[in-house]
């Protein structure tokens, strides 16, 4: 079981890797984004002076990934050594076999590389920034989600990012926010444009909210019930839905009659599928339903998992 899951790490790893290259070349790299880390630093290099991206990144990585081994420890070192050369090596790849054009915008791409334009007179050139950034935002998300489901970092400043998530219990998609969110002015430096770092903070923002969807998985939420039909509530959420719940005893305070509360985690859409239910079987049932980031145990995720 454990060489499966073994399996199962890597496949995630490599594939979020590849969908990371792919998101940096044909849609936040033409466009002169630095979405936060080695490889935004490494982007802006590639415009003011034509260095190539991924051989940047990899430069900058290599220290961080010792720092990075020591704190995190060599499980997190031996994957993040992995991916710190799956990464440029996909990069490397697209970039002899696709080349550097935009993926929404192919003919403009070809147009500055006709007329010789290089950094910001090469990155005005382009009219659809804005979705752009949002579906590299998506990809980045998903590609990075599925890295560190994999137990593993990205490397660069991801790895000072997976450290304040270890320490300071902050969530991945927020360390990321906070690490990487300083160094998208870089393109403010380098090209004199508010735009490209308004643009960069947009894909970080979004690019942390599908992290933090594709590690929780699907979202969860925790419904207290109270009602004088308990026992057929029990039996859709038992043996309709197949979930366990919890009774809880309790005391009303305004009457102090003896009352119970039914206390139950569910899918989003289950949630929704019994609050309906129990609208038909008690309409003067009280229900109170709140976000659960995280749940671990039987029917979510496994707790060896955390």
């Amino acid at each position: 079981m454990r060489r499966y899951d073994d399996v199962i790490e890597y496949l995630l790893l490599t594939g979020g890797c590849f969908i990371f290259s792919l998101a940096a070349v044909i849609l936040v790299e033409p466009y002169g984004f630095a979405p936060g880390g080695t490889y935004g630093l490494s982007m802006v290099f590639h415009h003011l002076w034509g260095w190539r991206t991924e051989v940047s990144a990899l430069s900058m990585d290599i220290p961080l990934l010792i720092i990075g081994t020591l704190v995190l420890g060599s499980r997190f070192g031996i994957k993040t050594l992995l991916c710190t050369l799956l990464i440029p090596l996909f990069m490397w790849i697209l970039h002899i076999t696709y080349g550097y054009n935009s993926l929404i915008e192919p003919e403009v791409t070809e147009a500055i590389t006709a007329q010789g334009l290089t950094g910001i007179e090469a990155i005005k050139q382009y009219d659809h920034q804005l979705l752009a950034a949002i579906f590299g935002a998506i990809l980045y998300g998903i590609g990075l989600g599925m890295i560190f489901r994999s137990r593993a970092t990205s490397g660069g400043s991801d790895i000072i990012s997976m450290i304040v998530n270890k320490y300071l219990h902050i969530s991945l998609g927020t360390a990321i926010i906070i690490v990487d969110g300083l160094i998208t002015l870089s393109t403010v430096i380098a090209f004199g444009d508010w735009k490209l770092p308004m643009y960069s903070w947009l894909i970080i923002i979004i690019e942390s909210k599908i992290i933090d969807m594709v590690i929780e998985g699907q979202s969860a939420k925790t419904m207290m019930i109270i009602t004088e039909k308990t026992e057929e509530i029990r039996k859709i959420i038992i043996d309709e839905m197949e979930r366990g719940a919890t009774l809880i005893p309790a005391k009303g305070m305004y009457k102090g009659d003896e009352k119970s509360i039914i206390y139950v985690t569910l899918t989003r859409r289950e949630m929704i599928a019994l609050r309906f239910r129990i609208a038909k079987i008690d309409p003067k049932a009280f229900i109170n339903i709140v976000d659960s980031s995280e749940i671990l145990g039987e029917g979510f995720k496994s707790i060896k998992e955390s």
